[in-house]
Order: structure tokens, then C-alpha cells, then sequence
């Protein structure tokens, strides 16, 4: 799993951040001032870094050019007040992947997160479950070695299920994640993209808890092989 630092002197926003991204099962380290960051990228190998630009110490804006010179696999999004047009071509072009101006959802940083992990291929590796195979860096699905044609949001439905198979998730826990308690998406909406999922790689990969959810089942080949 991924291993992000985060480095922000505000207490709230590091917690906020670090409770959804350990949802995540992401590895989480913390730093409140320039210094600390540079002491916790020296000691630690870091995925991705949540950056924000005023720290007690100093800019970070400064110091980014150096950081992306000496950790060219890094990734690396900035965190800002700052919300102008300059601000944050001025952040890319010193070297950030990507820009998220404050106040910001704590679930779009988890959605940037994930893609941004992605594109530099430090996400999870292949996810198999006997005859399954779950490519998260290509948004790619196998089955008994035959390449599954699914949508962008039926793989992150089955994704996420596969990820924690021992959790339930509600309907409304699956719109939050992945379409960030969009008003437009009904309940509805995630059944059928469930239907859509397990007409693709078998229905006994996802199970219905009655009055809960959903619930993703790792032993689904198991069953079918004793039946």
C-alpha cells in the first residue's frame, strides 16, 4: 500500500486528511513544518505528498523545485488557500502534480489521490482471487485470464468491494466514495451498476446482505468449484 505524507500545520485539516486517506489503507505520516518534512522524506520512502504552501518556517513553494529534483517518483499535491489563476500554475510549474485549493471535500483529495497514484504506479499491485484478477493501474479486470470489458465506475464499485471484503457497504456509503454524495445518483443507481458488474464476472462475487448492502465475496471461485 501507498505511503503519504502529509504536511500541514493545522492539526484539524492533518486529522480530517488522515482519517479518510487510513480508510483507504493508505500508510500515513505527518509534518507541520518545512523541517519535519524534509526529516520524514529523508528517513521514509513516500508515495505521494499533500503539501500545503504556508508552514510556520517558511513557503513551501520555494522549496519545491528541490523537492521534485530530488524525488522525481514522487507525487506530489499542493493544498492551498491560495486560490487564484497564478497561484496555482505557479505550483504546477514549480514541480506539483496537482493544485486543490482550501476550503476543500476530503473526498475529492482521496478521489486526486487515488489517480494520481495511479499514473505514477505506486497504487496496489494485482488483487487475485482465484480465478479474479484485479489490475488497479489500468482499471483492468480478468477473469480465468479473459480481459473483462467493464466501465470506469463498475471497476471502482468492484474495486472498492474487493479492497475491504470483509465490510458491508451501504448504498450510501458507495455513493459517497465514488460519486462524492452527488444529489443526481439514487440508490438505484448503484444496484444496477452492481447488476452490471456481476453480469460481467459472475453474481456469486457480490453479495446482497438484505436491509444492509453489499458485501464482496473472495471465495466466490471456492463455492463454484464445490457446486
Amino acid at each position: 500500500m501507498a505511503t503519504i505524507l502529509i504536511v500541514e500545520d493545522e492539526a484539524d485539516i492533518r486529522d480530517i486528511l488522515k482519517t479518510y486517506l487510513s480508510i483507504e489503507k493508505y500508510d500515513i505520516l505527518e509534518a507541520e513544518s518545512m523541517a519535519q518534512m524534509r526529516q520524514q522524506l529523508s528517513k521514509n520512502p513516500v508515495d505521494l505528498m499533500l503539501l500545503d504552501i504556508m508552514l510556520p518556517d517558511g513557503e513551501a513553494f520555494d522549496e519545491l523545485p528541490y523537492i521534485r529534483s530530488k524525488n522525481k517518483d514522487l507525487g506530489i499535491i499542493v493544498l492551498s488557500a491560495r486560490r487564484t489563476d497564478k497561484d496555482r500554475i505557479f505550483g504546477i510549474e514549480a514541480g506539483a502534480d496537482d493544485y486543490v485549493p482550501k476550503p476543500f471535500n476530503p473526498r475529492e483529495v482521496v478521489a486526486r489521490v487515488r489517480a494520481l497514484l495511479k499514473r505514477i504506479k505506486k497504487d496496489d499491485d494485482i488483487m487475485a482471487f482465484g480465478n479474479l484478477q484485479i489490475f488497479p493501474n489500468n482499471y483492468c479486470v480478468k477473469y480465468k485470464d479473459q480481459l473483462i470489458e467493464m466501465t470506469a465506475k463498475e471497476f471502482e464499485i468492484l474495486y472498492l468491494l474487493a479492497r475491504q471484503p470483509k465490510k458491508i457497504f451501504t448504498r450510501d456509503e458507495i455513493i459517497e466514495k465514488l460519486w462524492f454524495d452527488d444529489e443526481y445518483i439514487t440508490d438505484r443507481v448503484v444496484d444496477v451498476h452492481i447488476s452490471a458488474v456481476r453480469s460481467k464476472v459472475g453474481k456469486h462475487w457480490i453479495k446482497t446482505v438484505r436491509n444492509v448492502g453489499y458485501k464482496f465475496n473472495k471465495d466466490a471461485d471456492l463455492i463454484m468449484e464445490e457446486k
